[in-house]
C-alpha cells in the first residue's frame, strides 16, 4: 500500500471502468438526454386511455418501461463520472441534471397506476389471459393489487413523483460533505511517518499492524465527521422526516412498514433479526476477548477489531484476487466463471484503485442493456479481494437477470441483492480455507471472514436498531439532534461491544455520520444481515454437494424481480421468514471464532 492517494488524472486507464459501454461519449449522452426531454410531454397522449383496450395498455407498458430504462441509463452514466471524482464540478452538474430528468420521468408516468386500478383487476386478468404481451406483467399486476390501498390519485402521484429531486437533497449534501469536502488529517506510524487518509484507503489503514496507524486513522476519520456533525445531523433528520412523510402520504402506519411492504416482507422479519442478533451477542464478546488476549492489550479499542492477528498477512494483488475468486465460484459452472473473468480482464467492469475525491465504499451498478459495473478502492490485501468478490456477486446477479428477464423484471430488491454478494464471499472463503492449509494463511482468511461478519452481522444490525429508533422518534414528534443521535449510537454499540472493548463515545457515536448513503435508503441496512444469513446457508448447501443446490441458486439469480424476495429465496433453498437461517449464520460465526482459537492457541 502506498502512502499517497493519487488524483484521478494519474490513474491508468486500464484500472478505470469503461464508460463507453454505457454511452460512447458525453455527446451521445447529451443527445439521449435531449431526446428523452422531448419525449416526456408526448406521454400525455396515453393519459386517460389505458383502459380503452388491451392493445393501448400493452403499448403503454412497453413505452414506459423502455423510457424508464433509458432514464436509468442516463443517470448511471452521469454517476460514473461523479462518483470517481466528487470534486469534478462538470460531473456534479451532470449528475444533478440526471436526477432532475429521473424526477420528471417519474412525474410524467405517475398517472398510470391510478388508471390501472380504475380498470379493475378482473378486467386486467381477463386481458392477460387473452394477450401474451400483458400476461408478461402478471407479477407486476399482483404487486399493484397488493398495494392498491397505498396508491393515490393521479394528481397526488404526480406530486409525489416530483418530490424525488428535492427529496434527494439531504442525502446529496451529506454525501458531498463526506466524499468531497471533508479533509482528513494524515495518519501516522509509530515512527512518525505520515500516511495519506482518504475514503479509498481508510479500510486498509485500519488493518495495519502498526497500532499508531490504526489509532490515528480511526481518530482522524471520526474527527473529520464530528467536525460536521450538526450539518450531517440536520441532513439525516431531514431524510428521516422525508421517509415518515412518504409513509404517511401512502397511508402506511410507519416508515418501517412502508419500506418492507414494498417487497411483501413482514415486519416480523426485521424484528426477528434484531432479537436474534441481541441474543447472540455473547459470541461477539467471546471474539473481542480472544482478540484482546492475542494482541496482548490490556484494553481492546474499536480501532483494534481488524488488527492483524498474524504478522504474515498475505499481499493479494488484483490478478491473484481474480484467480482466487474465479476458482472459488467454479461450483456454479464454467459459464458463470467465464462471464465473470471476461468482465474483469477484458471488458473493464471495475474502477479499481483509490484516488482523491473518489466516493466512499464500493458498489455494483448498471442497467439492462449495459454491463454491470463495479466501483471500489482496491488495496492489494485479502479484504479488498473479499470486497471484489462481494461486488461481483451483485454484478453476476444483474448479468444473469438481464440475460433472462424482460425489462419489467430487470431490477431486483436489496433484500435479495445482499444475498448474492455475500454468497460469493462465502464461496471464495471456503475455497481458500480448503486449498491452503498454511497456518498464517488460514488465520488471514478467518480474519477476513470475521471482518466481513463484523460489518454485516454487527455494524449493520446496530445501524438497523439506530434507524428504527430515529424513525420512531420522528413519528412520535420528537427532535433529532447531533447530540441525541451520537448518544443513541454510542449506547447501542456499547451493548454490542460489552465490557471487552473500550468505547470512545463521541467517536463511536458518530458512526451514523459515516454512512451517507445507507441511512437515506429507508431501512436498507438490516438487509445486509439477512443477506449474509441467507448467503451462508445457500453456500453451505452447495459446498456440501446437496443435489440441485447450485442449479436452484442460479435459478434464483435469473429470477430477477419476477418473484417476491422471500419466494425467490425459497426457490434458492432458504426460508428467510423463519429465524433459523439467522441462527445458523451465528453458528457459522461461532465456528470461525472456534477455529481461530485453535490456530492461535
Amino acid at each position: 500500500m502506498t502512502s499517497k492517494v493519487p488524483p484521478r488524472s494519474e490513474v491508468p486507464v486500464e484500472y478505470t471502468w469503461d464508460t463507453a459501454g454505457v454511452y460512447a461519449s458525453h455527446t451521445a449522452w447529451e443527445a439521449e438526454l435531449a431526446r428523452v426531454a422531448a419525449q416526456l410531454p408526448e406521454l400525455a397522449v396515453f393519459q386517460g386511455q389505458l383502459g380503452s383496450s388491451p392493445d393501448r395498455l400493452a403499448e403503454w407498458l412497453d413505452t414506459a418501461e423502455r423510457l424508464m430504462n433509458t432514464v436509468a441509463r442516463l443517470y448511471f452514466y452521469a454517476s460514473m463520472f461523479h462518483n470517481v471524482d466528487t470534486n469534478d464540478q462538470a460531473a456534479v452538474a451532470n449528475h444533478d441534471r440526471a436526477i432532475g430528468m429521473y424526477t420528471r420521468a417519474v412525474a410524467a408516468t405517475a398517472f398510470a397506476e391510478p388508471e390501472l386500478l380504475a380498470i379493475g383487476f378482473d378486467t386486467l386478468r381477463r386481458w392477460m389471459a387473452d394477450d401474451p404481451r400483458l400476461a408478461l406483467f402478471v407479477h407486476y399486476f399482483d404487486q399493484l393489487e397488493r398495494r392498491q390501498a397505498h396508491v393515490r390519485s393521479a394528481e397526488v402521484e404526480q406530486l409525489l413523483g416530483q418530490l424525488r429531486d428535492p427529496f434527494s437533497g439531504a442525502s446529496g449534501i451529506h454525501g458531498i460533505l463526506t466524499d468531497a469536502d471533508l479533509r482528513f488529517a494524515p495518519a501516522h506510524t509509530a515512527a512518525g511517518e505520515q500516511r495519506d487518509l482518504a475514503q479509498g484507503n481508510i479500510s486498509a489503514l485500519l488493518t495495519s499492524p502498526d497500532r499508531a496507524v490504526r489509532r490515528s486513522a480511526w481518530e482522524s476519520y471520526a474527527d473529520a465527521h464530528l467536525s460536521m456533525q450538526n450539518t450531517m445531523a440536520a441532513c439525516l433528520a431531514t431524510g428521516v422526516k422525508q421517509d415518515v412523510f412518504m409513509a404517511r402520504a401512502r397511508r402506511y402506519p410507519s416508515a418501517l412498514e412502508a419500506s418492507l411492504a414494498e417487497n411483501n416482507i413482514p415486519t416480523d422479519v426485521f424484528h426477528t433479526l434484531i432479537a436474534t442478533y441481541r441474543r447472540n451477542l455473547p459470541t461477539w464478546h467471546r471474539y473481542w476477548s480472544l482478540r484482546r488476549r492475542v494482541l496482548g492489550f490490556d484494553t481492546l479499542a474499536v480501532y483494534d477489531v481488524k488488527a492483524p492477528l498474524t504478522d504474515k498477512m498475505p499481499a493479494v494483488p488484483l490478478a491473484q484476487s481474480i484467480d482466487w475468486i474465479c476458482d472459488g465460484m467454479r461450483p456454479l459452472g464454467d459459464a458463470y466463471v467465464a462471464a465473470m473473468r471476461r468482465g474483469l480482464t477484458e471488458q473493464r467492469w471495475v474502477d479499481v484503485y483509490p484516488n482523491q475525491g473518489k466516493r466512499m465504499g464500493a458498489y455494483s451498478h448498471g442497467v439492462h442493456g449495459t454491463h454491470p459495473y463495479i466501483l471500489m478502492s482496491y488495496n492489494d490485501d485479502i479484504f479488498s479481494m473479499s470486497t471484489l468478490a462481494h461486488e461481483l456477486g451483485h454484478s453476476m446477479h444483474s448479468y444473469l437477470t438481464w440475460q433472462t428477464q424482460p425489462l419489467a423484471y430487470a431490477n431486483y430488491s436489496l433484500f435479495v441483492a445482499e444475498v448474492a454478494s455475500n454468497f460469493n464471499q462465502a464461496m471464495v472463503r471456503a475455497h481458500l480455507l480448503d486449498t491452503n492449509r498454511d497456518r498464517d494463511f488460514q488465520i488471514a482468511v478467518i480474519e477476513e471472514a470475521l471482518a466481513n461478519f463484523y460489518r454485516y452481522f454487527f455494524i449493520m444490525p446496530t445501524l438497523a436498531r439506530f434507524e428504527l429508533e430515529i424513525h420512531q422518534r420522528v413519528e412520535r414528534g420528537e427532535a433529532l439532534t447531533a447530540d441525541t443521535m451520537i448518544g443513541l449510537m454510542a449506547d447501542l454499540f456499547q451493548e454490542g461491544y460489552g465490557d471487552e472493548v473500550l468505547v470512545d463515545r463521541a467517536r463511536v457515536g458518530s458512526t451514523w455520520c459515516q454512512f451517507s448513503t445507507h441511512l437515506y435508503s429507508n431501512f436498507y441496512v438490516y438487509q445486509y444481515a439477512t443477506g449474509i444469513a441467507a448467503a451462508n446457508a445457500l453456500a453451505a448447501d452447495i459446498l456440501a454437494g446437496q443435489p440441485g443446490a447450485a442449479e436452484n441458486y442460479l435459478a434464483f439469480l435469473q429470477a430477477g424481480g419476477s418473484l417476491y424476495p422471500l419466494d425467490a429465496l425459497k426457490l434458492a433453498g432458504v426460508d428467510m421468514a423463519r429465524p433459523a437461517p439467522v441462527e445458523r449464520a451465528f453458528g457459522v460465526l461461532a465456528s470461525y471464532v472456534d477455529r481461530l482459537e485453535a490456530l492461535l492457541g
